[in-house]
């Protein structure tokens, strides 16, 4: 009882240091808020009200049909322009795509001359300008196709493809942005909070304090993994109800318990890491650049970003030791499709199990680090 009343009161300790912080509160609030709505609604690879200005030099019935087909939510409203207007345009950042239509295309096309059109597309846009380049030459080809024929009329083929779109029926790419957001501020604030927290008694020198006092470091690390993990969790479930669910209006398959369950998991391995980290940090500027070595590699690599059968076999085999990669896949599985704890259960396991690792690992770095300052 004294160990887990000393655990309790030094937990206490951590959460007041941590409102006493006003950047890192103010840290802790934009993530869970703020980062997860921006990610859920600019998806850099959505084409989505891309600017677009038009030259209209023929003043044709094609090229006005032409003009009216692009239209939201992809293209903005074209802007009818003059040559002289476009390169100035497209230098000012303006437009991300031009369409210059020549004089007398109509007449060409109706004559066989195969008229061309000049497109141009300010590249450095790379989230719109393939896929809108795209967009363009197939609005473009098929208007003047319809045009030529006076009907519109679906071309017959021998087979036909139903396409069934099993958990996300609109392909909307912010139902997966924002949990995937959210799987990574847990990630991110659960590292920064615990290795912060070791610094800052580094730091302030109340570390000495502790050292004197009656409470081993099992104590003092299990306060800190407890403390920074509570707060991580409560937010996590705040941010899945009020801005997932709530403002942004993406349902949930499956159980939120069971992912908070797997959530709790996580931390514990996530914490611990933190740990180590403050170990082996001396200063917060050494803490940060440690974090980018760290964190990079365990989100971009988690199947997050790059699905996990594009990688290399050797990432996926090293992978499976990281506690991100297990929890990438659970929080999919049960988020996206549903998924009850039969399914997740390796997943379960395999965090428990690195997550035991993890904190006797950084505990007997702990354990070091102190006896090296006592």
């Amino acid at each position: 009882m004294r160990v887990l009343r000393n655990i309790l009161n030094l937990g206490i300790k951590e959460l007041r240091s941590l409102l006493q912080d006003p950047i890192m509160v103010v840290l802790i609030v934009w993530a869970f808020t703020v980062s997860i709505y921006t990610a859920a609604t600019a998806i850099p690879e959505t084409l989505h009200k891309a600017p677009i200005a038009i030259v209209d030099e023929d003043r044709s019935p094609l090229s006005m049909r032409i003009a009216d087909a692009f239209y939201p939510p992809y293209f903005l409203s074209p802007i009818q322009i003059t040559p002289a207007e476009m390169d100035a345009r497209m230098d000012a950042g303006l437009d991300t795509f031009a369409l210059h239509i020549p004089a007398g295309f109509q007449r060409d096309v109706f004559a066989g001359r195969m008229p061309a059109l000049q497109l141009n597309v300010d590249a450095t846009r790379m989230s719109q300008a393939f896929t809108g380049s795209s967009y363009i030459q197939a609005i473009v080809g098929s208007e003047v196709g319809e045009f030529v024929q006076r009907h519109r009329a679906e071309s017959v083929v021998p087979a036909k493809l139903q396409l069934r779109a099993r958990f996300n029926p609109e392909l909307n790419q912010s139902w997966f942005g924002a949990v995937m957001e959210l799987v990574d501020r847990i990630t991110l604030l659960s590292i920064i909070l615990t290795g912060a927290a070791l610094i800052r008694e580094r730091e302030h020198g109340t570390i000495e304090h502790l050292l004197v006092m009656p409470v081993t470091p099992f104590e003092i690390m299990s306060a800190k993994v407890w403390s920074m993990a509570l707060v991580v969790l409560v937010l996590s479930a705040f941010a899945l109800g009020v801005i997932v669910q709530g403002a942004l209006a993406i349902p949930i398959e499956g159980s939120r318990v069971l992912f908070l369950l797997g959530v709790t998991l996580h931390l514990f391995a996530t914490t611990s890491m933190g740990i180590f980290l403050g170990t082996a940090a001396r200063t917060m500027p050494q803490f940060g650049l440690l974090m980018m070595m760290t964190l990079v590699p365990l989100q971009i690599l988690s199947g997050g970003v790059t699905p996990w059968e594009s990688m290399p076999e050797g990432v996926r085999f090293f992978m499976q030791a990281a506690p991100t990669t297990h929890f990438v896949a659970l929080s999919q599985a049960i988020l996206y499709r549903g998924a009850g704890f039969e399914i997740v259960w390796p997943q379960f396991l395999s965090l428990a199990v690195i997550g035991a690792v993890l904190f006797a690992f950084s505990l007997a770095r702990f354990r070091k680090t102190l006896a090296s300052m006592a």
